[in-house]
């Protein structure tokens, strides 16, 4: 069966649909460290969590959790990464993490991990522009979530 989302406002929804979310908000903030007591603090049990809790998450969480990282060989030149990163940037990507290793043969690869909620444009055009820029040997994602 395929999933499908709805937009809903929080007034319509049972209790324990808006107390799942609370609980996870409070083991999210550390406030709590466990699922027992952060139920008991909300007053839910803990089978209506477990029912309820990979089927709600806050609109803004949903945004925020996608996350492309990409591998670049990049050639071993002044001012090929900061293009890589502007171009990214550019795209309305936001990047979260870089990894690079130190050049060896004239190349060094690297790693970033991007948001992508917010991107311009297509994943894969921005790829494609990317891997067009020159200093940039390869590009390839190697993960998305």
């Amino acid at each position: 069966m395929k999933e499908r989302y709805y937009l809903v406002r929080e007034d319509i929804l049972p209790d324990a649909v808006i107390k799942t979310l609370q609980v996870k908000q409070l083991l999210a903030s550390g406030d709590v460290k466990t699922v027992n007591e952060a139920v008991a603090r909300v007053g839910l049990s803990r089978s209506a969590f477990y029912k309820y809790k990979d089927g709600i998450h806050l609109l803004n969480q949903i945004e925020r959790e996608s996350i492309v990282t990409i591998s670049f060989d990049l050639e071993h030149r002044s001012g090929i990464l900061s293009k890589v990163l502007g171009l990214i940037a550019g795209s309305g990507g936001n990047v979260l993490t870089i990894n690079q290793s130190i050049p060896l043969q004239g190349k060094a690869n690297v790693v970033i991990s991007v948001e992508t909620s917010r991107l311009t444009e297509e994943l894969d055009e921005i790829i494609e522009m990317l891997q067009g820029t020159p200093g940039v040997r390869k590009t390839e994602i190697v993960g998305q979530g």
